[in-house]
């Protein structure tokens, strides 16, 4: 059963990376997004760079053994 689900993943793997490399050159290429979507990505990491530095509210334990 394991060595089953190891060939299975890796067909499905090389199938989507095969796709991945066919499908750009099959395909006609689309016009840009618009501008307002290209900032969502930006806005996103904004957020969690803000989340990541600011100070959290939870109270300092003072009782740390070490």
């Amino acid at each position: 059963m394991v060595r089953f689900f190891r060939v299975v993943s890796i067909l499905i793997l090389v199938s989507v990376t095969a796709l991945m490399v066919v499908l750009p050159l099959m395909l006609p290429s689309l016009p840009p997004p618009p501008l307002v979507l290209l900032f969502f990505p930006v806005g996103i990491m904004a957020v969690l760079m803000l989340l990541a530095f600011v100070p959290s509210e939870a109270p300092m334990t003072t009782n740390i053994i070490v």
